[in-house]
């Protein structure tokens, strides 16, 4: 029987194989680095699942409804809806695999998270992504140690083996010695964010760089949404990239001040009753923007954590005061940190549909590569979930497909048009797009920024000198193609020049490269929340 090729070994990666594995399918895992290198682990609050462990009557019902809202309608609500309906087995899953999810009494505790109704987010401390990964990790190895999981660490991406229009294998480098190998069955694209794009602004890892993202489309495969970038609202800007204070800090009662007139003042407090502190976290981050511009405050954000507990701090938070001790100089626990948004996560990605299928025949994608839960916004919380349910929602797609009848991609090596060239050379050109990116794609976007964008990274392009920043330019250039054709304001993309949400627009923004050049669609979502029947559902438990 043939092999899946999974490119990725974070948690979307790690859970594609240890589902096929356990449906005796062998698989590559192929990573640059280890998986507990991987961006997953940096994921501290914790996984969505409506188990109801809080008493206060949450179902999976309400949580797809408060993940279709937090995404301001934007998402394929079949595909959420099977997210949300299987995320009680998910946790229940990571428990019998050995995760040691949060307790009290004996008994599983949840945690309340931003934009959600219902303490829903089941958590390690302040670890969770982490647990996640050691736990999947071991899990993997198992299947290694039977010969179902092969892993080909150090390696990257090349290229992928389309023909005719169909996906047959992948080629991947040996990053140490420059040696190529063709894959040959399904592909599986796990590679997490294209934040890198973005350099230093982002909370995620410097490795998600968007290059499989950038191959993907360069070798026509559509992605989606790429307009949408979340900001997270309290970032710490530190060497060479950001770091998250994570949600579950307001969770645990943290609040959000400004300075007035001397006072401080909680400013989501008073203008957000509702859920104050734990609105979705674009609402969040326009108003510390909104904030920061303010003439009557002092130009500062802060997230005042010394109300919390002794023993939330010793049960709950300890890795992340120790962090904040570390890098802040500060304990948090006695004394306000400042705070500002910085890049997080990437709501777009390749367009994939219910069962993570591309466009491409015999080319999935899960996890954070992946366009398909989340629409304009993500709660908080969803992102571990999406990971790990969709990497076994993609294997089961595969497991339909004929795994013997793809044919051998040894004798189609790729041309020097995929050849990575010299990175080093092009250190300088990457942070140019970098820069010309975060300028244009800020949390407040306008025509004028953005076309300053385009024009700077298309001369960014023209003096490359590698295939893979032209690539990346590329990438970039689509991003910003999105935001310019959505003349709209929708979760995490406003536009100071188009503020309000038009129905018009609630559409899929799909990009493609044609002809050599990228070509934009509004495409209708494939389903709606009227198509969504919840009897269907319950008989598929």
């Amino acid at each position: 029987m043939g092999r899946v090729v999974i490119i990725g070994s974070g948690l979307a990666g790690l859970s594609c194989a240890h589902a096929l594995a356990e449906r005796g399918i062998s698989s590559w895992l192929v990573s640059p680095q280890r998986s507990e290198r991987a961006a997953s682990v940096l994921a501290e609050g914790g996984i969505n699942a409506a188990l109801d462990v809080m008493g206060e009557g949450d179902t999976w019902q309400q949580h797809f409804e408060d993940t279709m809202s937090a995404g301001r309608w934007l998402a394929d609500a079949r595909s959420v809806a099977g997210l949300c309906h299987g995320a009680p087995d998910v946790v229940r899953s990571l428990i019998g695999l050995g995760v040691p999810f949060q307790t009290e009494g004996g008994s599983l505790v949840q945690r309340p998270f931003g934009g959600q109704r219902k303490k829903r987010t089941t958590f390690v401390g302040s670890s969770t992504g982490k647990m996640l990964v050691t736990a999947l990790v071991d899990a993997v190895r198992r299947h290694e140690a039977a010969g179902l999981v092969e892993r080909l660490a150090h390696h990257e991406l090349v290229q992928l083996a389309i023909d005719g229009g169909a996906c047959r294998g992948a080629w991947v480098r040996d990053v140490r010695t420059g040696e190529l190998s063709g894959l040959m069955g399904p592909v599986v694209l796990a590679s997490g964010s294209y934040g890198g794009l973005f350099g230093p602004r982002t909370t995620g890892s410097a490795t998600n760089t968007g290059d499989v993202a950038a191959i993907a489309l360069a070798q026509g495969v559509e992605l989606a949404n790429l307009e949408f970038i979340q900001y997270h609202p309290t970032t710490i800007p530190i060497s060479g990239k950001r770091l998250l204070v994570s949600e579950a800090a307001r969770g645990e009662g943290g609040r959000l001040f400004v300075t007035r007139d001397g006072e401080r003042w909680y400013f989501m407090e008073e203008l957000y009753p509702e859920l104050g502190n734990l609105m979705p976290r674009d609402v969040v981050s326009r108003e510390e923007v909104r904030q920061l511009a303010d003439p009557a405050n002092d130009g500062h954000i802060y997230l005042d954590m010394t109300g919390l507990s002794q023993a939330v701090w010793e049960s709950r938070l300890h890795d992340l005061r120790d962090e904040l001790i570390r890098y802040v100089g500060a304990d948090p626990a006695t004394t306000p940190v400042e705070v500002e948004p910085g890049i997080h996560y990437c709501m777009g990605g390749i367009l994939v549909d219910e069962g993570h299928a591309t466009n491409v025949a015999g080319l999935f994608a899960a996890g954070e590569c992946a366009c398909a839960y989340h629409g304009a916004n993500r709660l908080g919380g969803n992102s571990l979930l999406g990971a790990i349910y969709g990497g076994a929602r993609a294997a089961a797609s595969v497991v339909e497909l004929d795994l013997d009848g793809f044919a051998d991609v040894s004798g189609d090596a790729p041309g020097d048009g995929f050849s990575r060239g010299s990175a080093d050379a092009e250190v300088a050109l990457d942070a140019e797009i970098a820069e010309a990116a975060f300028s244009a794609l800020g949390v407040v976007r306008d025509e004028a920024t953005l076309e300053q964008g385009v024009k700077t990274i298309e001369d960014v392009a023209g003096r490359a000198g590698t295939a893979r920043t032209r690539r990346r330019a590329q990438l970039a250039l689509a991003s910003l193609g999105c935001a310019l054709g959505r003349r709209e304001s929708r979760g995490a993309h406003t536009r100071s020049d188009y503020p309000e949400t038009l129905d018009d627009y609630r559409r899929t923004s799909v990009v493609r490269l044609s002809q050599g050049k990228l070509a934009y669609e509004l495409r209708a979502i494939a389903s709606s929340v009227d198509d969504v029947s919840l009897d269907e559902w319950e008989v598929r438990a």
